[in-house]
């Protein structure tokens, strides 16, 4: 089944579909977001001053869309995994329908658990990642500066009326003919906040992954190499007296089965004892 290249299948669907899905729009209501959500967290500041209310409102909203993207994913991959367990442990155990039957009602017991686990840990990330905006990764600060480097130029770009998109090195192609309306201390403060959040949101995304990949295979293994066979285990020896003897009875068709070979045995063996007493009495005849 090659389970292990699957879940690495799947995780990269899952980045995929995380980087795609939290993509900016970088046309016309480029720099829109940040401009209005620092026009409403004016204050009695210093000009100059970059609100860190700003930043944690435009990283709460991005964080919440793609909430639902690592709880989806957790689902689909316990899903999976429990599909693989069943096949391996139900051919093992089809002639036995008790205990088959109580295989795969642990096996579903565990899955739910494993499921409920992954949701609340992943709730708590997401959590964690709306109400802290930190890192020690030196690539925001490298990713930063490399974006507010080009700050000038889109400001050149802004005061120049032929222009109408500006590329950005690391954002790409973006539409500025609609920012012109605004004043430019506005418009550098939301330049800088969205080029802060460019680099930090990359820090974002890979968190998301990585700590998704270290969890799901750390709890995977758990699951396949010790608590599976320990609740399967005590699932079957935790019953009262006489239960692991009525599990391992076969289920009515093979025993209906077992029954017809028996008589078909039984009548074989008559037939033969009949046929050897005949063959005597010819024999004592010649």
């Amino acid at each position: 089944m090659h389970c292990a290249a699957r879940l690495a299948e799947m995780l990269n669907q899952y980045s995929g579909e995380l980087h795609e899905f939290s993509e900016d729009d970088l046309t016309a209501n480029f720099m829109m977001s940040e401009i209005q959500i620092l026009e409403e967290s004016k204050g009695i500041q210093l000009p100059n001053f970059l609100p860190r209310t700003a930043f944690l409102a435009i990283l709460q909203k991005k964080v919440e869309e793609v909430s639902h993207i690592p709880v989806d994913f957790a689902e689909k991959v316990w899903t999976y995994i429990e599909g693989v367990i069943m096949s391996v442990l139900m051919p093992r155990s089809e002639n036995y329908h008790q205990l088959q039957l109580s295989t795969r009602r642990e096996v579903y017991n565990q899955m739910e658990k494993m499921k409920e686990r992954s949701r609340n840990w992943v709730t708590e990330i997401v959590q964690m990642e709306k109400l802290t905006d930190y890192t020690s990764d030196p690539a925001y600060l490298n990713d930063w500066n490399g974006l507010m480097a080009q700050q000038q130029e889109f400001m050149d770009a802004l005061e120049n009326s032929c222009f109408f998109e500006f590329q950005i090195e690391g954002l790409g192609e973006v539409a500025i003919r609609g920012l012109r309306a605004y004043e430019q201390p506005v418009l550098l403060q939301a330049f800088d906040l969205k080029m802060r959040m460019a680099a930090y949101w990359k820090i974002v995304l890979r968190r998301l992954v990585d700590f998704m990949a270290l969890h799901l295979q750390f709890c995977a293994r758990n699951l396949v190499n010790k608590e599976m066979e320990e609740e399967i285990v005590k699932e079957l020896f935790g019953r009262h007296d006489g239960a692991i003897e009525g599990m391992l009875e076969e289920s009515p068709a093979v025993a209906a089965k077992r029954e017809k070979l028996n008589v078909s045995i039984k009548l074989l063996s008559e037939s033969k004892n009949v046929l050897a007493n005949i063959m005597d009495r010819i024999t004592t005849n010649i």
